[in-house]
C-alpha cells in the first residue's frame, strides 16, 4: 500500500469515526442532557448516594415494565403508544373489584390478571381499530383517546358505582352512598402481592409448570399427535432434582426470602451479559452476519469483567450491598425484555416490522397491515395493563382518580430519555430512560429545597422536564421526515430500517 493510499484510509477512518461519534451525540442527546442534569441535582440535593440507589431500583422495578409496553407499537411503525393509559384503567377496574371483595396476597393479585387481561384485550383492540382509522395520527389519537378514557373511568367510579353498581362497603364508598374515595388503601390486600413472592415459591411454580408441560407432550406422543423427545424428559428430571435440592437446610435458608441482594444478582447479569456475547463471537466468528459487530461484543465483556473486579472494592461493595431487589418483578422485567427480542424472530415480529417499514409493501407482500396493527396494540394495552397492577402493588396506595393520569406521558418520556425515538426503541433504551428519568423524580425536590428553600420548586422542573422531553423529540422527529430522501437515506444504519433493532447483544 503506497503512502498516499494510507493517508486516505486514515483519513476516512478518521472522517467514519468523527461522523459516527456526532451520530451518537445527536441521537442520544435527550439522554446525555439528562445524565448531567441528574448529575448535577445529585450534587445539589446533597443526598446520600444508598438512599437513592435503593430508590431508583424500587423505581425500576415498579415502572419499567409499563415502558417496556411502549416498544412493540414502535416496532409496527405507530410510534409512541399514549393509549397505554387505558390499559393502566383496566387494570385499575380490576384492582377496585379484588380489594372490594376482600380478596388478599398472590391469589388476589391473579384474580386481578383475570378480570383486567380480557378488558384490556377489549380496549386494545378498540383502540387499534381507531389508530387504523387515524393513521399517520396515532400519537395524537392516543393522547386525545387517552383523556376520553378518563371521562368514562370517572363517570364510573363517580356515579355508577354506588348509583346503578350496589356498593355499600363505607371504606371505599363516600359517605352520601355514591362514588369511591379518593384514595384506597391496599395494606393488607395487595400492597406488595407480587414484591414478596418468595424464590422457593417460584421454584416450585416453575417444576408445577414443566411438569404440567411435560404430561401433556407425553399425552400428544400417545394419541401419535406429537413426538416425545428425550430433552423434555431430562428437562423435566433436571428441574426435579434442583428442586430436591432447595431443601438443603443451608439452601433452603436462603431460597424463603423474597429479595436477592444486588451483590448476588450483579455476578450473575455480568456472566450472563458475557457468556451470551462470548457465543455470540464464537458463533459469528466466520462473518456471516454482517450487521454484527465483533468490537461491540468484546466491548461489553471487558465491561462485564472490568465492574464484577470493581465488586470487590471495599466501599463499593458496602455501597451494593445495601441494595436489596424483589424476585419477581424483575423477574417480569427480565421475561418482558426477552419477549421483546423474540418477537422479532416469529412470523408476528416479521410481519411487524415490514408493516414499520411500509404498508404498501406490506400490503403488497400479502400481510394483512390493519390486522397485524391491531395485535400490537392489543399486546401493548395488556402489557401496560400488567405494568399497572405491578405499579399499584408496589406503591402500596391506590389513588382512584389519579392514577392512571400521567401513565402514558411519563412511560413516553422516561422512554425518550433513555435515547429512544419515534421510530426506533430498545430494551436498553427503557431500563436506561427508567434510570435516568426516575432519578430526577427523586432528587429534583430535595435539590429545589436547598437551592431555592422550596422543594416544590424541584416538583414544578420535574413536570416541566418531562413534557420538554416529549416535545424536543416529536420536534426532532418531524424535522427528520422532512429532511431529503437523499440525506436520510444516507443517515440509515443497516440495522436502521427494522425500527426496532434486535439488540443481539442485549
Amino acid at each position: 500500500m503506497t503512502n498516499k493510499n494510507l493517508d486516505n484510509k486514515i483519513l476516512t477512518t478518521n472522517v467514519s469515526m468523527g461522523e459516527r461519534i456526532k451520530t451518537f451525540v445527536f441521537d442520544n442527546k435527550v439522554m446525555l442532557v439528562f445524565v448531567v442534569i441528574c448529575y448535577l441535582g445529585f450534587i445539589a440535593s446533597g443526598s446520600r448516594p444508598d438512599t437513592v440507589l435503593n430508590e431508583v431500583f424500587t423505581r425500576i422495578s415498579r415502572n419499567s415494565f409499563t415502558v417496556l409496553s411502549l416498544l412493540i407499537p414502535v416496532l409496527a411503525g405507530m410510534g409512541l403508544n399514549f393509549g397505554i393509559v387505558i390499559g393502566a384503567i383496566a387494570a385499575q377496574i380490576a384492582v377496585f373489584a379484588v380489594v372490594y371483595w376482600g380478596l388478599t396476597g398472590l391469589p388476589g393479585m391473579l384474580l386481578a390478571v383475570v378480570i383486567a387481561t380480557p378488558m384490556a384485550i377489549l380496549f386494545g383492540w378498540l383502540v387499534g381499530k381507531l389508530f387504523n382509522k387515524t393513521k399517520g395520527a396515532e400519537m395524537i389519537t392516543g393522547l386525545i383517546l387517552g383523556y376520553f378514557a378518563d371521562g368514562l373511568y370517572q363517570l364510573l367510579f363517580l356515579i355508577l358505582i354506588g348509583g346503578v353498581i350496589p356498593a355499600t362497603n363505607p371504606r371505599f364508598i363516600i359517605d352520601g352512598g355514591v362514588g369511591v374515595k379518593n384514595v384506597v388503601d391496599l395494606t393488607g390486600s395487595l400492597k406488595y402481592a407480587i414484591d414478596r413472592v418468595r424464590i422457593i415459591d417460584l421454584a416450585l411454580g416453575l417444576l408445577i409448570a414443566i411438569a404440567i408441560v411435560t404430561v401433556v407432550k407425553l399425552f400428544l406422543h400417545l394419541q401419535k399427535k406429537r413426538e416425545f423427545k428425550l430433552k423434555d424428559l431430562i428437562l423435566m428430571i433436571a428441574i426435579g432434582v434442583l428442586y430436591g435440592i432447595t431443601f438443603i437446610p443451608s439452601i433452603e435458608r436462603h431460597l424463603f426470602a423474597d429479595r436477592v441482594n444486588l451483590i448476588i444478582a450483579l455476578p450473575l447479569i455480568l456472566v450472563f451479559y458475557a457468556v451470551r456475547h462470548a457465543y455470540l463471537l464464537y458463533k459469528n466468528r466466520n462473518g456471516h452476519d454482517p450487521n454484527y459487530s465483533g468490537k461491540r461484543s468484546i466491548a461489553i465483556i471487558i465491561v462485564c469483567i472490568v465492574v464484577y473486579v470493581l465488586t470487590y472494592i471495599p466501599s463499593i461493595e458496602a455501597f451494593i450491598l445495601s441494595v436489596n431487589l424483589p424476585v419477581l418483578p424483575y423477574l417480569l422485567i427480565g421475561g418482558l425484555m426477552a419477549f421483546n427480542n423474540g418477537i422479532l424472530n416469529t412470523r408476528l415480529g416479521h410481519n411487524m416490522r415490514t408493516v414499520g417499514q411500509s404498508n404498501a409493501v406490506a400490503a403488497a407482500s400479502g400481510i394483512n397491515v390493519d390486522r397485524t396493527r391491531v395485535i400490537a396494540v392489543i399486546l401493548s394495552t395488556v402489557l401496560a395493563c400488567w405494568g399497572q397492577l405491578i405499579y399499584l402493588q408496589n406503591l402500596g396506595t391506590f389513588s382512584t382518580y389519579g392514577a392512571h393520569m400521567q401513565v402514558g406521558q411519563f412511560a413516553v418520556a422516561a422512554l425518550l430519555v433513555g435515547g429512544a425515538s419515534v421510530s426506533k426503541a430498545t430494551n436498553s433504551q427503557a431500563i436506561i430512560g427508567v434510570t435516568l428519568f426516575h432519578m430526577l423524580f427523586i432528587i429534583a425536590p430535595q435539590a429545589g429545597n436547598n437551592l431555592f428553600g422550596d422543594a416544590q420548586v424541584g416538583e414544578y422542573f420535574r413536570v416541566f422536564v418531562s413534557y420538554g422531553v416529549i416535545a424536543l423529540s416529536l420536534a426532532m422527529h418531524a424535522w427528520q421526515r422532512k429532511k431529503p430522501k437523499g440525506a436520510m437515506m444516507a443517515s440509515l444504519t443497516p440495522s436502521e430500517p427494522a425500527l426496532v433493532e434486535t439488540e443481539k447483544g442485549e
